[in-house]
């Protein structure tokens, strides 16, 4: 039973790359299948990852590199030569130890992420439908689930922000504590600002307003954010409504004056702001800053945060790779032990072939017009010779060549020394009915 992950991922491979080998989750299925169909071997097993950082392949399974990096060239749109330089191929515990890394985010691009883990939940899901993934990778995935949750749970990987916008927000929640009924005025429609609309959304924040300069663009993400949205030129119509602004645009010259501020401000009646300017050049004026109930925040303050947290996430990255170490071997002494119960069923098979070979035999015989006598003496001589062959071939080897763990372990499996001793004083009684 071999485990084996092959794949590429945001660090060994290119964007234009990675998107050409990406798989939609109906993609997912189309691949599952024809993997289902090429597949002479029920005993394979394959789950599927695709995200944006990363395309992998998990496979309990006698599947070549070939055969495996194949399958990437899923459209055509790559040579098989120029995917491969690109391709990673793990097996054994090297395999086990990757997929644990994966799932607790310690191979993504932001070290510590959660989201991951719901991808690999999913991709085994969709796999358990397909009927592609069973027992060993199965079990492999509820062993690094569980493995992920305590990495989670016991370490702090992922108790600190090491976004821009995830900073942005968690300072919001530190400064009032609670955002059920907290307003929020985001200027700005790009990457930076639908992450910080998200992650307030996710903070159960009271309401959001996006301010841009296309309001096509900022109606559509406040629509995905259950907000408003509106044009630059109404940003002061909203300030006194606003707990929380956070401003990222590439606006050449300041949005947002001290004046404007002042003003909103008396209109709040002085109740507090929380300003967060993440745009370069910046959005507000270095002087809002000298307000009193302003707290103005620069992408360099929050930069310094993540820093700082970064470095937290890499101790607690450190304890992590720890405790994956340690799973990994508990999950390879579950592996060992099926493959030692395969022992086991291979052996019985191997001595019910005999006795089903031997039976025929002497079935033969009788059929022949040979005497019952002779066919079970003909059985049990041909069972004893075949049962004991390669044993006693083994033993003789390991005698005449001094493998005395060997001929310890024989002792012991075949039970010879309470065998021998147990036959001696059958003899001993037998002797002593004699002589009466």
């Amino acid at each position: 039973m071999s485990i084996r992950v092959i794949g590429i991922n945001h660090k060994t491979a290119p964007v234009s790359i990675r998107e050409k080998v990406a798989f939609t989750p109906d993609g997912l299925i189309d691949k599952l299948q024809q993997i289902k169909t090429d597949n002479t071997n029920n005993k394979n097993e394959v789950v599927i990852l695709s995200t944006c950082n990363r395309t992998e392949i998990y496979t309990s399974s006698d599947y070549t590199f070939e055969e495996l990096s194949h399958w990437f060239n899923h459209q055509d749109s790559i040579s098989q030569d120029g995917i491969n330089q690109h391709l990673y191929d793990y097996s054994g515990e090297v395999a086990i130890q990757h997929v644990m890394r994966v799932a607790s985010g310690l191979d993504s691009l932001i070290l510590g992420e959660p989201q991951i883990l719901g991808q690999l939940k999913s991709a085994l899901k969709i796999a358990s439908e397909q009927k592609t993934a069973g027992t060993t990778l199965k079990r492999l995935m509820q062993h690094t689930f569980s493995t992920a949750k305590k990495v989670r749970t016991q370490t702090s990987i992922g108790s600190n922000p090491v976004s821009v916008a995830y900073a942005a927000v968690n300072l919001a929640k530190q400064i009032f504590s609670e955002l059920e009924n907290k307003s929020a005025l985001l200027i700005g429609a790009g990457e930076t600002i639908d992450l910080v609309g998200r992650h307030l959304k996710n903070a159960s924040i009271g309401s959001i307003v996006i301010a841009n300069r296309s309001v096509e663009n900022a109606t559509k993400l406040a629509n995905d954010l259950g907000g408003l949205g509106v044009s630059l030129q109404q940003i002061s119509d909203y300030l006194p409504e606003s707990d929380i602004v956070i401003s990222s645009t590439a606006a050449p010259l300041p949005i947002i004056g001290k004046g404007t501020v002042e003003w909103a401000l008396k209109q709040r009646k002085h109740k507090p702001i929380f300003m967060v300017d993440i745009a370069v050049p910046r959005d507000i004026e270095s002087e809002v800053g000298d307000l009193d109930d302003i707290y103005l925040y620069t992408v360099d303050d929050l930069q310094s945060v993540i820093e700082e947290n970064m470095s937290s996430r890499q101790e607690a990255a450190k304890q992590a790779e720890e405790m994956i170490v340690l799973e990994v071997e508990n999950f390879m002494g579950w592996i060992r032990a099926q493959d030692k119960m395969q022992l086991i069923k291979n052996y019985r098979t191997k001595i019910t072939n005999i006795q089903q070979e031997t039976l025929e035999k002497a079935t033969k015989l009788l059929n022949n017009g040979e005497s019952a006598e002779e066919a079970l003496k003909f059985l049990a001589h041909t069972l004893t010779n075949k049962l004991a062959h390669d044993a006693t071939v083994a033993m003789n080897k390991a005698a005449h060549s001094g493998d005395h763990k060997l001929l310890e372990a024989s002792d012991k499996l075949l039970n010879l020394s309470t065998t021998a001793s147990e036959v001696s004083s059958e003899n001993n009684e037998k002797n002593k009915d004699d002589k009466q």
